[in-house]
């Protein structure tokens, strides 16, 4: 990532921009680096953009699940004193976006998801990859995309070393596992918060009818569909999903 990372206390993050706080919540193995077109891009049309990394590893074992993430991110928004924010998550981060705004929707004026879990449990964990083969693991990450060339030797290597780490890898398994249990189907249509989805028509992580029923059970969102396109829209289409998203929160005049 071209950006600096900041230091508050516990926290670690990157933070552009001044204006509307848009916090970025990235998924179980995305880093910081997948949102550096949304970060540059928002940073300078009137909002401020924060990217905190998120305790996935640091946690006690049994500590380690998505509801605690939630918390950690409302503790926070608190401690920097953003006030009312835009949450903004892809895979896993769209799951704990969507979780903080069931916990505390007095600090969420909207949310933004894309490739997100929460409702299809096979998003998270199943045939998680092997430890130790290097050429698996490049063939999982290719299929998040539908340009496998997106999936460059960098994001492989971050991949492999999380995998191939017992801290990392049990933490990761505990988080997927959380994350199942923690469906939110019956949530959904109490949350009224605008939400915008964006999603790729060739998701294979989170197929297309993920999304149609976020849109269904959301009672203020709206969908946008980004064609030859995969899990991770705002790294395979940057232009695209940055266009959505602006075109969205001036409607919602958010």
């Amino acid at each position: 990532m071209g950006q600096d990372l900041k230091k508050d206390g516990e926290y670690s993050f990157v933070e552009k921009g001044e204006g509307t706080p848009i916090i970025i919540l990235h998924g179980l193995m995305g880093g910081l680096s997948n949102f550096d077109g949304v970060l540059n891009f928002f940073s300078e049309r009137g909002y401020k953009v924060i990217i905190p990394e998120l305790p996935i590893y640091d946690y006690p074992l049994l500590k380690t699940n998505i509801k605690n993430i939630a918390k950690f991110i409302k503790a926070f928004i608190d401690h920097r004193d953003y006030g009312n924010v835009i949450l903004l998550g892809n895979s896993l981060g769209g799951h704990i976006g969507l979780l903080t705004a069931k916990f505390y929707p007095e600090i969420t004026k909207g949310l933004v998801i894309t490739g997100s879990s929460g409702l299809y449990e096979s998003a998270m964990g199943e045939s998680y990859p092997k430890r130790g083969d290097y050429d698996y693991i490049k063939k999982k990450a290719e299929n998040v995309f539908y340009d496998p060339a997106v999936a460059t030797k960098e994001i492989v290597d971050e991949v492999y070393e999380s995998v191939n780490d017992r801290n990392k890898l049990i933490r990761t398994l505990a988080i997927a596992k959380s994350a199942i249990r923690h469906n939110m189907a019956k949530d959904l249509p109490d949350m009224h918060q605008p939400t915008c989805i964006i999603w790729g028509k060739q998701d294979d992580v989170t197929p297309p009818n993920v999304a149609e029923d976020f849109h269904r059970l959301l009672p203020d969102a709206t969908l946008y569909w980004i064609d030859k396109c995969g899990h991770a829209p705002m790294m395979e289409h940057p232009d695209e999903f940055n266009r959505l998203l602006h075109e969205w929160l001036l409607d919602k005049k958010l």
